[in-house]
């Protein structure tokens, strides 16, 4: 399979994406790294948060190599920003127009929650 298409910022339910993350240790407020491991995973859903919309992606993952690597078949859930932090790539699907319609739909789905949250936040200035 290969994962050549640069994705970063736009993926969504149904893609096979490519991407790094950092391995830590210790607690989340003093964390040190260790190194880095790649994970090959299908996303099967999308979310973005009610309150800050930081969209969230679970996968299954397919392979995984690297530092401390993932079990195949595991379920995993990243944020957006650190699935994107170091680059994203992508399969190609065999309809691309599929994949089109659920990137306006995805898209869609985060004007609103930017819309709920701005809306909040006029109400809470008065």
């Amino acid at each position: 399979m290969k994962l050549e298409i640069d994705c970063t910022g736009d993926v969504v339910v149904g893609d096979t994406i490519a991407f790094k993350e950092g391995v830590f240790v210790g607690s989340y407020r003093n964390p040190s790294f260790l190194s880095e491991r790649e994970i090959i995973a299908r996303v099967v859903k999308d979310s973005y948060g009610a309150d800050k919309q930081q969209h969230t992606f679970t996968m299954t993952v397919l392979e995984s190599a690297g530092y401390d690597p993932l079990p195949t078949g595991k379920s995993i859930r990243r944020k957006g920003r650190n699935v994107y932090r170091n680059g994203t790539r992508r399969a190609e699907w065999a309809d691309e127009s599929q994949r089109l319609a659920a990137l306006d739909e995805k898209h869609g789905r985060g004007e609103s929650a930017r819309a709920d949250r701005d809306s909040r936040r006029e109400m809470m200035a008065y």
